[in-house]
């Protein structure tokens, strides 16, 4: 491997620091009426264009939670549908605890596809995001990945070179992205795989 000098590391958020299973949305939501959640997953899969919208902040938080309490036949409120939407991630400490090691050298940020119902109610309480020189996030910039524009609005906040620049995430596809604009890349696989890949680099 060619060596590289890197100044920023970039996170994914869901999956590699924070993991994350609706299956305890529906479990929750099933107690309100039975099979609801199942049946609010499959129309909320099948109409993933409002999930991606929200993302990027094309639709209003309002509309959303709307569109999403009618999946679910009105069986709860809007106050409840955020809270149980929003009751799904445990954080990855593996992960985690490297956070404050790598930021003695490098600038730390995060890249996220999210929206501003788990922000508010999942993960905004969680100390590590302090960590973080910059948090970009899909519904504040208006860009999700794998579109170019979201690892330019690193590079802006960053000022580094590109090729200075890696980034850390479980979707290949996006990690592939990253590296087309001239990033380096690590597909998260697990903790130890990461811990690998980081040391192979001279990072760790």
């Amino acid at each position: 491997m060619i060596k590289r000098k890197y100044s920023a590391i970039v996170f994914d958020l869901g999956q590699v620091l924070l993991r994350f299973d609706y299956k305890f949305f529906v479990e929750k939501v099933n107690q309100n009426k039975p099979g609801i959640g199942e049946q609010f997953l499959d129309l909320y899969k099948k109409n993933y264009d409002v999930h991606r919208d929200f993302e990027k902040g094309l639709i209003s938080e309002k509309d959303f939670i709307s569109k999403m309490l009618g999946y679910l036949e009105h069986v709860i409120d809007e106050e409840t549908f955020c809270k149980y939407w929003s009751d799904i991630f445990s954080p990855n400490d593996d992960v985690i605890a490297l956070l404050p090691i790598l930021k003695k050298n490098y600038k730390l940020y995060l890249v996220s596809n999210t929206n501003s119902i788990h922000k508010k109610f999942g993960y905004k309480h969680y100390e590590f995001l302090k960590l973080f020189d910059k948090l970009i996030l899909s519904h504040e910039v208006k860009f999700i990945k794998p579109e170019k524009e979201i690892y330019r609005e690193v590079e802006k906040v960053s000022g580094f070179p590109s090729e200075e620049h890696i980034f850390i995430d479980d979707i290949l596809e996006y990690v592939d992205a990253a590296k087309r604009i001239g990033w380096d890349g690590i597909q998260f696989v697990g903790y130890d795989d990461l811990l690998n890949n980081l040391m192979i680099r001279e990072i760790l």
